[in-house]
Protein backbone atom coordinates (compact mmCIF):
# COMPACT_ATOMS: atom_id res chain seq x y z
CA UNK A 1 0.00 0.00 0.00
CA UNK A 2 1.73 3.16 -1.24
CA UNK A 3 -1.21 5.42 -0.42
CA UNK A 4 -4.23 5.19 1.86
CA UNK A 5 -7.38 5.54 -0.20
CA UNK A 6 -10.13 7.18 1.83
CA UNK A 7 -13.84 7.34 1.13
CA UNK A 8 -16.51 9.81 2.29
CA UNK A 9 -17.91 7.32 4.80
CA UNK A 10 -14.51 7.13 6.52
CA UNK A 11 -14.96 10.72 7.70
CA UNK A 12 -16.47 11.47 11.07
CA UNK A 13 -16.21 15.27 10.84
CA UNK A 14 -14.48 17.88 8.71
CA UNK A 15 -11.06 16.56 7.72
CA UNK A 16 -10.95 13.79 10.31
CA UNK A 17 -11.27 10.19 9.19
CA UNK A 18 -11.38 6.93 11.11
CA UNK A 19 -9.77 3.80 9.67
CA UNK A 20 -10.48 0.19 10.59
CA UNK A 21 -10.41 -3.22 8.95
CA UNK A 22 -7.97 -4.16 6.17
CA UNK A 23 -6.33 -0.76 5.82
CA UNK A 24 -5.76 -0.42 9.56
CA UNK A 25 -4.34 -3.95 9.78
CA UNK A 26 -1.85 -3.13 7.03
CA UNK A 27 -0.81 0.15 8.59
CA UNK A 28 -0.36 -1.40 12.01
CA UNK A 29 1.40 -4.63 11.02
CA UNK A 30 3.39 -3.58 7.93
CA UNK A 31 3.89 0.18 8.12
CA UNK A 32 3.84 0.09 11.93
CA UNK A 33 2.29 3.53 12.27
CA UNK A 34 2.28 5.50 15.48
CA UNK A 35 0.75 8.75 16.65
CA UNK A 36 2.36 11.72 14.92
CA UNK A 37 3.27 9.91 11.71
CA UNK A 38 2.39 11.48 8.36
CA UNK A 39 1.18 9.17 5.59
CA UNK A 40 0.40 9.48 1.89
CA UNK A 41 -3.37 9.56 1.38
CA UNK A 42 -6.00 10.36 -1.19
CA UNK A 43 -9.77 10.79 -1.40
CA UNK A 44 -11.49 8.38 -3.79
CA UNK A 45 -12.37 10.25 -6.94
CA UNK A 46 -10.61 13.39 -5.72
CA UNK A 47 -7.37 14.96 -4.59
CA UNK A 48 -4.33 13.49 -2.88
CA UNK A 49 -2.06 14.67 -0.09
CA UNK A 50 -1.20 13.72 3.48
CA UNK A 51 -2.81 12.19 6.53
CA UNK A 52 -1.56 12.91 10.05
CA UNK A 53 -2.03 10.05 12.52
CA UNK A 54 -3.79 11.61 15.53
CA UNK A 55 -4.53 8.44 17.47
CA UNK A 56 -4.15 4.68 17.15
CA UNK A 57 -5.53 1.70 19.00
CA UNK A 58 -6.31 -1.91 18.23
CA UNK A 59 -9.64 -1.16 16.59
CA UNK A 60 -9.12 2.11 14.73
CA UNK A 61 -6.78 4.92 13.77
CA UNK A 62 -7.81 8.57 13.69
CA UNK A 63 -6.39 10.62 10.81
CA UNK A 64 -6.38 14.30 9.93
CA UNK A 65 -6.19 14.78 6.17
CA UNK A 66 -4.98 17.55 3.90
CA UNK A 67 -5.40 17.16 0.14
CA UNK A 68 -3.82 19.56 -2.35
CA UNK A 69 -2.42 17.37 -5.17
CA UNK A 70 -4.29 16.17 -8.25
CA UNK A 71 -4.18 12.45 -9.08
CA UNK A 72 -1.93 11.32 -11.94
CA UNK A 73 -3.25 11.77 -15.47
CA UNK A 74 -5.39 8.98 -16.84
CA UNK A 75 -3.86 6.75 -19.48
CA UNK A 76 -5.40 7.60 -22.89
CA UNK A 77 -6.38 4.00 -23.48
CA UNK A 78 -9.63 2.05 -23.60
CA UNK A 79 -9.09 -1.61 -22.76
CA UNK A 80 -11.45 -4.16 -24.30
CA UNK A 81 -10.57 -7.43 -22.59
CA UNK A 82 -12.13 -10.85 -23.04
CA UNK A 83 -13.31 -12.40 -19.79
CA UNK A 84 -10.85 -14.94 -18.45
CA UNK A 85 -10.36 -17.26 -15.46
CA UNK A 86 -11.35 -15.50 -12.22
CA UNK A 87 -7.85 -15.58 -10.73
CA UNK A 88 -6.37 -14.14 -13.91
CA UNK A 89 -9.21 -11.62 -14.20
CA UNK A 90 -8.54 -10.20 -10.73
CA UNK A 91 -4.89 -9.63 -11.58
CA UNK A 92 -5.72 -8.04 -14.93
CA UNK A 93 -8.11 -5.54 -13.32
CA UNK A 94 -5.55 -4.77 -10.62
CA UNK A 95 -2.74 -4.21 -13.14
CA UNK A 96 -4.85 -2.13 -15.53
CA UNK A 97 -6.05 0.08 -12.69
CA UNK A 98 -2.54 0.57 -11.34
CA UNK A 99 -1.31 1.55 -14.80
CA UNK A 100 -3.95 4.27 -15.18
CA UNK A 101 -6.58 2.71 -17.45
CA UNK A 102 -9.95 4.36 -16.79
CA UNK A 103 -12.23 2.57 -19.27
CA UNK A 104 -12.38 -1.24 -19.25
CA UNK A 105 -14.85 -3.30 -21.24
CA UNK A 106 -15.19 -6.98 -20.41
CA UNK A 107 -16.19 -8.96 -23.48
CA UNK A 108 -17.44 -12.46 -24.12
CA UNK A 109 -15.69 -14.13 -27.04
CA UNK A 110 -16.05 -17.61 -28.47
CA UNK A 111 -13.36 -19.18 -26.25
CA UNK A 112 -14.68 -17.64 -23.03
CA UNK A 113 -16.52 -20.11 -20.82
CA UNK A 114 -20.06 -18.95 -20.11
CA UNK A 115 -19.66 -19.86 -16.44
CA UNK A 116 -17.03 -17.14 -16.00
CA UNK A 117 -19.78 -14.54 -16.13
CA UNK A 118 -21.44 -16.14 -13.11
CA UNK A 119 -18.26 -15.76 -11.06
CA UNK A 120 -18.35 -13.52 -7.98
CA UNK A 121 -15.30 -11.66 -9.35
CA UNK A 122 -17.75 -9.63 -11.43
CA UNK A 123 -19.74 -8.55 -8.37
CA UNK A 124 -19.46 -4.85 -7.68
CA UNK A 125 -17.77 -5.39 -4.30
CA UNK A 126 -15.15 -7.70 -5.78
CA UNK A 127 -14.41 -5.34 -8.67
CA UNK A 128 -14.19 -2.43 -6.27
CA UNK A 129 -11.65 -4.22 -4.10
CA UNK A 130 -9.33 -4.99 -7.04
CA UNK A 131 -9.55 -1.39 -8.21
CA UNK A 132 -8.87 -0.08 -4.71
CA UNK A 133 -5.78 -2.28 -4.45
CA UNK A 134 -4.57 -1.00 -7.82
CA UNK A 135 -5.10 2.63 -6.83
CA UNK A 136 -3.33 2.11 -3.51
CA UNK A 137 -0.38 0.59 -5.34
CA UNK A 138 -0.10 3.35 -7.94
CA UNK A 139 -0.99 6.38 -5.80
CA UNK A 140 -4.11 7.25 -7.73
CA UNK A 141 -7.66 8.03 -6.64
CA UNK A 142 -9.84 7.66 -9.75
CA UNK A 143 -11.42 4.26 -10.32
CA UNK A 144 -11.94 2.89 -13.81
CA UNK A 145 -15.35 2.46 -15.35
CA UNK A 146 -15.96 -1.24 -16.03
CA UNK A 147 -18.65 -2.38 -18.47
CA UNK A 148 -19.59 -5.98 -19.33
CA UNK A 149 -20.62 -6.90 -22.88
CA UNK A 150 -21.73 -10.49 -23.52
CA UNK A 151 -22.55 -10.27 -27.24
CA UNK A 152 -19.41 -10.01 -29.37
CA UNK A 153 -20.72 -9.17 -32.85
CA UNK A 154 -23.28 -6.49 -31.87
CA UNK A 155 -20.68 -4.80 -29.68
CA UNK A 156 -17.96 -4.83 -32.34
CA UNK A 157 -20.24 -3.70 -35.15
CA UNK A 158 -22.51 -1.22 -33.36
CA UNK A 159 -20.69 0.13 -30.31
CA UNK A 160 -16.97 -0.29 -30.81
CA UNK A 161 -16.71 1.98 -33.90
CA UNK A 162 -18.14 4.88 -31.91
CA UNK A 163 -16.15 4.04 -28.79
CA UNK A 164 -12.86 3.85 -30.72
CA UNK A 165 -13.37 6.85 -33.00
CA UNK A 166 -10.27 9.03 -33.19
CA UNK A 167 -8.03 6.43 -31.54
CA UNK A 168 -5.36 4.00 -32.71
CA UNK A 169 -7.25 0.70 -32.96
CA UNK A 170 -5.26 -2.42 -32.04
CA UNK A 171 -6.05 -6.08 -31.51
CA UNK A 172 -3.42 -8.10 -29.64
CA UNK A 173 -3.09 -11.53 -31.24
CA UNK A 174 -0.20 -14.00 -30.87
CA UNK A 175 0.06 -14.93 -34.57
CA UNK A 176 -0.27 -11.43 -36.02
CA UNK A 177 2.34 -10.41 -38.59
CA UNK A 178 2.79 -6.83 -37.37
CA UNK A 179 4.54 -5.98 -34.12
CA UNK A 180 2.79 -3.90 -31.47
CA UNK A 181 3.88 -0.25 -31.80
CA UNK A 182 5.95 1.46 -29.14
CA UNK A 183 5.72 4.84 -27.43
CA UNK A 184 2.55 5.99 -29.18
CA UNK A 185 1.47 9.61 -28.92
CA UNK A 186 -2.27 9.23 -29.33
CA UNK A 187 -5.23 7.57 -27.62
CA UNK A 188 -5.54 3.82 -28.15
CA UNK A 189 -8.37 1.32 -28.11
CA UNK A 190 -6.84 -2.07 -27.34
CA UNK A 191 -8.57 -5.43 -27.68
CA UNK A 192 -7.05 -8.39 -25.83
CA UNK A 193 -8.51 -11.87 -26.29
CA UNK A 194 -8.93 -14.67 -23.76
CA UNK A 195 -6.57 -17.53 -22.99
CA UNK A 196 -6.30 -19.39 -26.27
CA UNK A 197 -6.75 -16.13 -28.17
CA UNK A 198 -9.45 -14.84 -30.46
CA UNK A 199 -10.78 -17.09 -33.21
CA UNK A 200 -10.23 -16.16 -36.87
CA UNK A 201 -13.79 -14.87 -37.29
CA UNK A 202 -13.38 -12.47 -34.36
CA UNK A 203 -10.03 -11.17 -35.60
CA UNK A 204 -11.47 -10.62 -39.08
CA UNK A 205 -14.53 -8.79 -37.75
CA UNK A 206 -12.31 -6.45 -35.74
CA UNK A 207 -10.14 -5.83 -38.80
CA UNK A 208 -13.25 -5.02 -40.85
CA UNK A 209 -14.02 -2.37 -38.24
CA UNK A 210 -10.63 -0.69 -38.48
CA UNK A 211 -8.51 -2.63 -35.99
CA UNK A 212 -4.92 -3.57 -36.76
CA UNK A 213 -3.85 -6.97 -35.47
CA UNK A 214 -0.48 -6.91 -33.69
CA UNK A 215 1.75 -9.29 -31.76
CA UNK A 216 4.05 -9.04 -28.76
CA UNK A 217 6.70 -11.41 -30.07
CA UNK A 218 7.07 -15.19 -30.04
CA UNK A 219 6.09 -15.79 -26.43
CA UNK A 220 2.48 -16.43 -25.43
CA UNK A 221 1.54 -14.48 -22.31
CA UNK A 222 -1.23 -14.96 -19.78
CA UNK A 223 -3.95 -12.34 -20.08
CA UNK A 224 -2.92 -10.42 -16.97
CA UNK A 225 0.71 -10.36 -18.12
CA UNK A 226 -0.30 -9.32 -21.63
CA UNK A 227 -2.28 -6.39 -20.22
CA UNK A 228 0.75 -5.05 -18.35
CA UNK A 229 3.24 -5.80 -21.15
CA UNK A 230 1.24 -4.23 -23.96
CA UNK A 231 0.31 -1.11 -22.01
CA UNK A 232 3.97 -0.63 -21.02
CA UNK A 233 5.04 -1.01 -24.65
CA UNK A 234 2.44 1.42 -25.94
CA UNK A 235 3.13 4.16 -23.38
Amino acid sequence: MNQILLFPDDYISGNRAMLSGRRLSHLMSIVKIKTGDTLRAGLAGGMMGRALVLETCGDYAMLETSFDEPPPAALPLTLVMAMTRPKSFRKAIHYATAMGVKKIIILRTWRVEKSYFDSPVLDSDSLRMEMVLGLEQARDTVMPEIVVKKLFRPFVEDELPVLSEGTLKLTAHPVAESACPRDVKQPVTLVIGPEGGLIEYEVKLLEENGFTTVNMGQRILRVENAVAAIISRLY
